[in-house]
């Protein structure tokens, strides 16, 4: 299959057999961005660990210091008590009864879901929906909590929650080609330091086997794991 003149440019510019410092890469996926819109730069990050295992199926959250350059809708599922609060926080849909019907009725249309734990009986009934899409609340990624507005306000700035596929590969945004080369790499460095502390105490062998960076239609880039050690000690 052809490529266009921009990929293959884009391509010439990264050595395939080398692996990058995070600065160095976070600089470069910049330069080899072919997109018109300002694209996403996501990490991929390969883990030694095994996802069948229960205390190996990572998944947690982590608040990205300069955000991910992209504004979440975000539907809060609470009783009226609790409506106003999420409001004021800057929740985009806030309710109960209508919101489930909404979403029985196929709706979607929204990135991340907050529930408080006394209506999860009935958020339940729409697991089936939100489950494959990734936006059933849970406890762990603090999507189901008392205190929505604190939770609401944390995903406005940048929260985002990750967790590991069948392969032991993590994708995780980190930002927008847009941003400095020096706010990606902060912002990589703190999921790849919350993915260090997380290292299961039965993961045996090389814990994180490759981190690979790259923008929407980007060639991509990869980044030597002794670089993140270095750069955390």
């Amino acid at each position: 299959m052809a490529i266009s003149k921009k990929r293959a440019v884009a391509e010439a510019k990264v050595d395939a057999d080398k692996l990058y410092d995070i600065q160095e890469a976070m600089t470069l996926v910049k330069e080899v961005n072919t997109t018109k819109f300002d694209a996403s730069v996501d990490l991929h990050i390969r883990l030694g660990i095994d996802p069948r295992k229960a205390d190996q199926a990572l998944r947690g959250t982590v608040s990205l210091p300069h955000g991910t350059g992209k504004t979440k809708k975000v539907a809060v599922f609470c009783t009226p008590d609790k409506e106003a609060e999420a409001t004021a926080a800057g929740a985009d849909f806030v309710g109960l009864d209508e919101l489930v019907k909404k979403v029985q009725g196929g709706w979607t249309d929204v990135d991340v879901i907050i529930a408080t734990p006394n209506v999860m009986a009935q958020v339940g009934k729409i697991g089936r929906i939100l489950g494959p899409r990734g936006l059933m609340p849970n406890p762990k990624t603090g999507t189901v909590t008392a205190n929505v507005g604190a939770a609401v306000t944390e995903v406005k700035k940048g929260k985002i929650s990750f967790r590991v596929d069948k392969f032991g590969i993590i994708h995780s945004p980190v930002g927008r080609v847009s941003f400095s080369g020096a706010n990606l790499k902060d912002n990589a460095m703190e999921l790849l330091e919350m993915l260090l502390k997380m290292k299961p105490s039965t993961a045996k062998g090389i814990y994180m086997k490759s981190i690979t960076v790259a923008s929407t239609m980007s060639p991509g880039i990869k980044i030597d794991p002794k670089s993140i050690t270095k750069s955390i000690k």
